[in-house]
């Protein structure tokens, strides 16, 4: 029986994170939004992180999305991402929660009043 092939290319996440599991930072949830400074310079950036700084270029991506366009793991994203926030390459931004709903005693006695001046 032959070993199992791999793809070309293929690169363990371990040394993609450069042996680290966890970020430096625990405040990015998949929905994280992630904006680039485009002002820095990536030539010293490792090829997944300088891929990392262009599709953030085109504007805001969230975690999980940049995950998906790289191939990797939302855990080892992570900890790509929290390196460039650590450098200055990147912000993070949490996405715009939902708006809360409203109390519908409140929305019908708004509703009464509004038909008491017609």
């Amino acid at each position: 029986m032959s070993p199992p092939k791999r793809e070309r290319g293929l690169v363990r996440p371990y040394v993609v994170t450069e042996g680290r599991a966890r970020p430096t930072r625990n405040t990015l949830d998949p929905v994280t939004l992630v904006v680039a400074a485009g002002d820095l310079p990536t030539g010293g950036l490792t090829p997944e992180k300088q891929r990392l700084m262009e599709l953030c270029l085109g504007g805001p991506l969230s975690v999980v999305e940049i995950a998906g366009y790289l191939g990797l793991a939302v855990s080892v994203t992570k900890v790509l991402i929290a390196d460039l926030v650590d450098t200055g390459h990147v912000t993070t931004r949490v996405p715009v929660p939902p708006a809360q709903r409203h109390d519908a005693q409140i929305l019908e006695e708004l509703l009464n009043g509004l038909r008491s001046l017609l």
